[in-house]
């Protein structure tokens, strides 16, 4: 099988770090920041969606502040996460199990790459997908769809695992099982909505499940 993880909410909680970002984007645009509750949403969708109301949909400040946003992530927001329990574990059971790993993420390939690469069971990922850093969608479905395509893996023999309804969703578009976990910023709510085939509440419930295969 070929297991295709997301990365954020789902491998990392890396939410300090993507807020303490568009903080920082906001405060040098002197533009006001929303609530934390408010920012938490902000994890999973493409950054310029997210910015573009707080920003009049002003195309040059809303490039402005992504700018802002990936100068900050890229000397101290990719260190700014921490290791979901259980995780580390769920991935290197389906690794020795003999599945193929690989990451799509709606995170630009230079933020993500580093995370990756210290992370120590990153090397456990065969292939890394993420979209092109200009890019204003997350692109989830064609990434999962180039997947498909690289590893050679029907749609049957490939399950996407994420926390968010854009993981789900990109999974329905390529009639791939998608699993939603609650560990990361989601809901169950969204992730039923989407049309998870399937939701796990643990790590180590999402390795059993994935292990069963009884999606």
């Amino acid at each position: 099988m070929l297991y295709l993880f997301d990365l954020d909410g789902t491998l990392i909680d890396s939410e300090h770090g993507i807020l303490a970002c568009v903080k920082h984007a906001l405060v040098q645009l002197q533009a006001p920041v929303p609530e934390p509750s408010v920012l938490r949403g902000w994890i999973g969708p493409p950054l310029r969606a997210s910015f573009a109301p707080l920003l009049n949909h002003d195309s040059e400040r809303i490039e402005a502040a992504v700018q802002h946003y990936h100068e900050r992530f890229h000397t101290d927001g990719w260190r700014e996460h921490t290791i979901y329990p259980g995780i580390e574990a769920a991935v290197r059971r389906l690794h020795a199990a003999g599945h193929q790993l690989a990451i799509v993420t709606s995170k630009p390939q230079r933020h993500a790459a580093p995370i990756i690469e210290a992370l120590p069971f990153g090397h456990l990922f065969t292939r890394m997908y993420g979209p092109s850093p200009d890019s204003a969608h997350s692109e989830k479905a064609s990434m999962i769809a180039d997947a498909l395509a690289d590893f050679g893996a029907s749609p049957a023999q490939t399950v996407m695992i994420g926390d968010r309804c854009f993981d789900i969703e990109g999974a329905v578009a390529n009639n791939v099982a998608g699993i939603g976990v609650l560990w990361g910023f989601g809901s169950l709510a969204e992730l039923q909505q989407a049309g998870a085939t399937s939701i796990a509440a643990t790590p180590d419930a999402l390795a059993s499940l994935l292990m069963a295969g009884d999606l």
